[in-house]
């Protein structure tokens, strides 16, 4: 995207806010304020935590990367990437170098990659427990993955698959300690009702202050993130 481009894009931003600003002490109302998750007025909440997250572990995103659906993040965080493969369970996909179910990988050899970038990606597997015991056969030991999951969003309704879950704390520790037996396995919550409230409501973390978005609170987490790296065979 160009420079003048950007600058557009941001002014449209900018007076979108102004002409409809958003007073979170008056949501007597049954729409919210974008039906876009924030991205018609800036950056959508979640991403705030979901990006700094990845870059905050960019040195695991190495060797022989794995993402879902378009290597976004891998592009932009990855450091010593020497491949890069894109998996999605549809053909259409003209980015996926691997079409496969998270459930059900079994195209994709065990011991594979270095690193598994999976964000927002596992409310729409319904056999969860499945696609995290595949993420740890399809990784090399001491390989690492990187995921991110909602607990609190709004239903997709762009999406041609079925949206199942939603997540807390205690059940990805759950998930992930049992695929990962043994190895190190770190599960933290992200966000804040404040946070919460304002993604649902479809504002933009520019609305927010950096303050507000770092508070981070136990019992209105509104990402999830997880870090799991796979025991090496003594």
């Amino acid at each position: 995207m160009t420079v003048p481009q950007m600058s557009r894009r941001h002014f449209r931003q900018r007076l979108r806010r102004a002409l409809r600003p958003a007073w979170l002490g008056t949501l007597r109302k049954t729409r919210p304020v974008s039906d876009l998750w924030g991205y018609d007025r800036g950056r959508p909440i979640d991403r705030y935590y979901i990006e700094r997250f990845i870059a905050g572990h960019r040195a695991d995103i190495r060797g022989h990367v794995l993402e879902v659906k378009e290597p976004l993040y891998v592009e932009r965080y990855g450091s010593g990437v020497t491949r890069i493969d894109v998996l999605d369970n549809d053909a259409r996909n003209t980015r996926a170098t691997v079409i496969a179910d998270l459930a059900a990988a079994t195209s994709v050899q065990s011991d594979s990659f270095d690193c598994c970038v999976i964000t927002q990606t596992l409310q729409y597997v319904y056999d969860v427990a499945a696609a995290v015991r595949e993420l740890h056969r399809i990784l090399r030991p001491s390989g690492v993955v990187l995921a991110t999951v909602p607990v609190v969003t709004r239903i997709d309704p762009r999406v041609a698959y079925h949206d199942y879950w939603r997540f807390t704390v205690d059940s990805c520790t759950r998930l992930f300690a049992e695929a990962f037996e043994g190895s190190h396995v770190e599960v933290q919550g992200h966000g804040n009702v404040l946070a919460a409230v304002a993604f649902l409501e479809g504002l933009a973390q520019e609305e927010l202050s950096s303050s507000e978005l770092n508070l981070n609170d136990a019992l209105f987490p509104l990402v999830i993130t997880v870090r799991a790296v796979k025991r090496e065979v003594p």
